[in-house]
Parts: structure tokens; sequence; C-alpha cells
């Protein structure tokens, strides 16, 4: 299983001003919080398989007042160098909900 403790993580973007948000695990437990980058404040919850893969719920509050939330599964993918990537495939729910794909990367310390 990965350790996802202390690793920091950013939305694959070219946004300067992307969250970078702050993973925290303790066994097979996932949480934490994020702010910035049009979010007031976000947090995710979620447990870790032994293969890496996160299954989560997360709630945010963005700049805009919109509450939202909804499920990923983040997929881990090892980048060349080293570094974890996370492929997420979210759902969105609500009378804005949507389904997609994107991506976060580990922020190199």
């Amino acid at each position: 299983m990965i350790n996802y403790d202390g690793k920091r993580f950013r939305k694959v973007s070219t946004d300067p001003n992307a969250p970078v948000t702050l993973y925290r695990q303790r066994d097979d437990l996932v949480w934490a919080e994020l702010t910035g980058g049009g979010v007031r404040l976000g947090s995710l919850t979620g447990k870790c398989g032994e293969d890496g893969t996160i299954d989560m719920a997360y709630t945010m509050v963005l700049a805009s007042g919109q509450v939202i939330s909804g499920h990923s599964t983040n997929t881990p993918e090892f980048l060349p160098d080293g570094r974890i990537r996370l492929n997420e495939v979210w759902e969105r729910y609500g009378t804005n909900g949507s389904r997609g794909t994107s991506a976060i990367e580990e922020v190199a310390e």
C-alpha cells in the first residue's frame, strides 16, 4: 500500500494558484483539507486500497459561494521522476451535478 501521509498534491494545470492539498493517512484512512485557487475551503475523506487507489468523498465551498460535494476514485501512477500522479474519476452531486476525469500530481519538495 502507498503511504500518502505528508504528500502534497496539485491539480495538473497551468494555474499557479491551483490549491496544494496536504494528504494525511493512518492505516487505510486518508483525509485532506484544501484552500486556494477558487476554493474557500474543501475537504476529502476516504480509504486507500492495497494497490494505492483512494476511494473518497469530497466537499468544497467555492469562492463563488457555491457548495459542492461528490465522490472520486483516484488511481495512482508513478511518474518517471518517482512522484505520484493520481488519475481521478469523479462525480459531483446536486443540481449542478456532473462527471469527469482529471489528474493531480505530487508536488516535488
